[in-house]
């Protein structure tokens, strides 16, 4: 053990660690792999930077071009349309159609992007013949996962694996006259048995261990399906606008309907005519009936009570302030925060203090200032105490000086004092259950109370008669929020569920797309309603429906969101990059004048490999750019279906690959490998390598794990004379079975939601999946790769 060795293992374990627990994005720890192996002398600096040049990481981006083109024209799915149309409708019949095609389709294009594709194509399955989605689905993303195994250009791990073997060519450790690199298709053999393993396994056994769930997508009936799935049957109501109400006149989006009571307004009744899903501009007048869902409770609550009594007289609230209490402006400093919005640096958690206005190029925001993302030349006005406001100063990322002046900000017309008056709905509870930023959009400064010194800030603190709330906001907010209290509960029927889908609205359900940004935002912060006009009903997550507290919900990329609108705008969002619709009519239309053309360049891209004219990497830029120079493809999207966080992953992780193996760390681990299982023989080796590649797979990117086994294997192989070949194809192998965990490939995540699963249901059917297809590679591998 030298001190390059300690060093090399003490970064490995941290990089695992980081992969496993996901503290920080895989991208960002290869980045951070590839400056330590750099910093700590253990590789050159120019060696360091050598993954972005890398033939693997070439290929891997040239061929999510080919994957988007073959998927803008249309050419895939047109293959998928045309081989599931010919399974017809039995259960057995369609996984192995579908396993055949995501699979076939998968040999030559990114695997995610074929369960992407096919998704909304399985859906509308689902829906047509009324099988469970979760019958399918797991099919649908390991069968994308086995496809691909069976070519060169499948899946990343095959070609690092291959990359791996040049390179010890390259270095004089294996001889350029007897050994080559993998080709294009000496995957096949082993990689197509091993698919054809996994059919059969789902075929027959799999398939009977798949749970039964029935998420929105296989009604026959909404009626029936959506109302067992989310109970929205005893979550419709109609309520009736009084005749002296302050909500005639205004429209739906400033009527604080849902962000005050937490309902969705699904349709309006005026004249008796039912308008379904109306926009936010709507106007509301008096005697308007109105269709909503969602709990009552709130209203309820309010109903019969008082909210918030506005002091009229007293608006100068800088007279009024507490001597320990003080305006300051804050400044970004650095880039940490920049890009970011207030609820995701947690600044009311952290500091307690409150941001009373942004003042940015000159002109002050007011509203809305959580969800805002920050600019590196905004002005944050913050009121706190002084404690609070040292926290802020000692924040490296910020820097704080008094107000000189508060004029800029324009706030005489947003201070203000309310009261709480003795029948308020918000007696007892805390500011934070009072909720009195969704509601009314206020934010409250401070408590004044009889008998206590300065102000109460506390989140903590109980609301009691006869307080006084220091608050900025609008008067006309709290005057809403009055004006919600006498909302009449009508008596009358609601309509059903089926009467609620029509050729201009109804429901629909969606997913995050592997390119999306928005995981881990709130739908708060992405201004969804605002921005495209539906409104989210549930949150399907982990087989479970999350009904309440939607707007505050950070979305995941394993959630599927029930949505209800029209059916023009969910057309618009099927556009949108962020979501994948679950049903095909919704898809953006192909390019299919240009179908022939992608269809023709995969040719071209193959046909010179085959041949040995070019290598793949070079073949795979060629038919990129081919894509984009025949308009399969437009610049922009080409960026757009690259998945830099795969590429970055790659390029940062191949260094420290190379460190394992100059330093000795690898032969270190190799002989453990070799000293537990090399007096077996080659099966129990081949077994061994196997299983600890596939364990790895199912906690960390199979993208590393391929470069951190690689070494192993190779060494293994060189101490016990057993073919590089072999144990090298049988990483590559075991590196892409993440069959045993959602998170461990994005096909699995993508599919979790819809299809209702639960982490339980991957081990189920995953494990022995796992099994039998190391079966098959000890029983066909030694065929093809003799020991």
């Amino acid at each position: 053990m030298t001190l390059e060795i300690g060093l090399v293992l003490g970064i490995l374990v941290v990089a695992v660690t980081l992969f496993v627990t996901e503290k920080l994005r895989v991208d960002l720890v290869a980045l951070m792999v590839l400056l330590s192996v750099a910093l700590f002398g253990l590789v050159e600096p120019k060696e360091a930077l050598s993954g972005f040049s890398n033939p693997a990481v070439v290929t891997v981006w040239a061929v999510f071009i080919l994957s988007g083109g073959l998927t803008r024209t249309g050419v895939a799915s047109r293959i998928g349309h045309v081989v599931l149309r010919l399974a017809g409708e039995r259960e057995i019949g369609l996984v192995v159609a579908i396993m055949l095609t995501a699979g076939g389709m998968s040999a030559f294009m990114n695997n995610v992007g074929v369960a992407a594709l096919l998704l909304p194509v399985v859906m509308d399955i689902t829906r047509r013949i009324r099988v469970p989605p979760s019958k399918l689905l797991i099919p649908l993303a390991f069968s994308s996962l086995l496809g691909g195994l069976v070519t060169q250009i499948g899946t990343p791990p095959n070609l690092l694996i291959s990359d791996a073997l040049q390179d010890f060519i390259d270095r004089g450790l294996l001889d350029g006259a007897v050994y080559r690199p993998f080709g294009l298709f000496d995957f096949t053999p082993v990689g197509a048995a091993v698919m054809l393993a996994g059919v059969v396994y789902m075929a027959l056994i799999g398939r009977h261990m798949l749970p039964v769930r029935n998420p929105l997508s296989t009604r026959g009936s909404a009626d029936d399906d959506i109302n067992q799935l989310y109970h929205l049957r005893q979550r419709l109501s109609v309520l009736r606008i009084p005749e002296d109400s302050l909500l005639s006149g205004k429209t739906l989006a400033v009527s604080r309907l849902g962000s005050a009571l937490g309902i969705n307004v699904i349709g309006l009744i005026r004249d008796r005519k039912t308008r379904l899903a109306p926009e936010r501009q709507t106007l509301l007048a008096a005697g308007d009936r109105l269709l909503v869902e969602g709990s009552l409770d709130r209203l309820k609550e309010l109903q019969g009570h008082a909210y918030l009594e506005v002091d009229e007289e007293s608006r100068t609230l800088i007279q009024l302030m507490s001597a320990e209490l003080s305006f300051h402006e804050v400044r970004l400093q650095g880039s940490r925060s920049v890009g970011r919005t207030l609820r995701q640096l947690a600044f009311r958690d952290r500091f307690g203090a409150n941001v009373l206005a942004i003042l940015r190029d000159g002109q002050p925001k007011r509203t809305n200032l959580a969800n805002l993302e920050l600019d590196a030349a905004d002005v944050l006005l913050v009121h706190g105490s002084e404690p609070q406001i040292a926290a802020i100063d000692a924040a490296d990322e910020l820097t704080v000086a008094p107000v000189k002046n508060l004029a800029p900000y324009g706030l005489d017309d947003r201070l203000m004092i309310v009261h709480v008056p003795g029948d308020s709905a918000l007696l007892g509870k805390t500011l934070t259950e009072a909720r009195l930023g969704d509601a009314a959009g206020l934010t409250v400064l401070g408590i004044a109370r009889d008998g206590t010194r300065g102000l109460v800030t506390a989140p903590d603190a109980t609301l009691n008669v006869g307080d006084i709330l220091m608050v900025e906001g609008s008067p006309e907010n709290v005057s809403k929020v009055q004006a919600l209290r006498k909302l009449e509960i009508a008596p009358e029927a609601t309509p059903s569920l089926d009467e609620l889908e029509t050729d201009k609205a109804g429901f629909t359900e969606v997913v995050l797309s592997p390119r999306t940004s928005l995981a881990g935002k709130t739908l708060q912060e992405i201004h969804f309603r605002e921005k495209y006009g539906l409104n989210v009903i549930a949150i399907f997550r982990q087989g479970e429906a999350i009904r309440e507290h939607l707007r505050n919900t950070p979305l995941g990329f394993s959630d599927a969101l029930l949505l209800y609108g029209s059916r023009r705008k969910i057309k618009l969002l099927g556009s949108e990059p962020d979501f994948i619709v679950l049903t095909e009519e919704a898809q953006a239309p192909p390019r299919v004048d240009k179908a022939p053309i992608a269809a023709a360049t995969m040719g071209v891209v193959l046909l010179p490999v085959i041949l040995g004219w070019l290598p793949i990497y070079l073949s795979a830029i060629l038919g990129a750019t081919l894509m984009i120079l025949t308009r399969c493809l437009t610049m922009d999207e080409a960026y757009e279906f690259i998945e830099w966080r795969a590429v970055f992953l790659i390029a940062g992780m191949l260094p420290l690959g190379v460190a394992l193996q100059a330093t000795g760390a690898a032969t270190l681990l190799t002989s453990q490998v070799v000293g537990a299982v090399g007096n077996l023989g080659p099966y129990a080796v081949v077994a061994a390598i196997y299983l600890v590649t596939a364990l790895g797979a199912q906690v960390m990117p199979t993208a590393a794990v391929a470069i951190l086994m690689a070494p192993i294997a190779f060494n293994t192989a060189m101490d016990l004379g057993i073919s590089p070949y072999t144990l090298l194809m049988t990483v590559s192998l075991s590196a892409s079975a993440s069959f045993m965990s959602p998170v461990a490939h994005p096909a699995n995540i993508l599919i979790m939601g819809p299809g209702g699963y639960r982490f339980t249901d991957y081990i189920k059917v995953g494990l022995p999946l796992t099994l039998i297809c190391l079966v098959v590679v000890l029983m066909v591998l030694p065929i093809f790769w003799p020991f």
